[in-house]
């Protein structure tokens, strides 16, 4: 079960959700709306030979698949 990232479209409020189904979105913590939006979560990269200290870094661009 993943955890995505979503913000509310009423009050603007960002927060994590572990989701059971990936058509369902879930209503707002803060202030109770049931419209709320999926974000783009940024995806860490490890890369082997790279300048040290930029290898747990997120790559610019994502370049993940978030399956939405």
């Amino acid at each position: 079960m993943p955890i995505y990232e979503y913000t509310c479209k009423d009050c603007g409020h960002e927060f994590e959700e572990l989701v059971f189904s990936l058509d369902a979105l879930p209503p707002c913590p803060q202030c109770g709306s049931e419209r709320t939006e999926k974000l783009m979560s940024a995806c860490a990269a490890k890369v082997d030979g790279g300048s040290p200290g930029l290898g747990d870094r997120p790559v610019p661009g994502g370049g993940c698949n978030t399956g939405g």
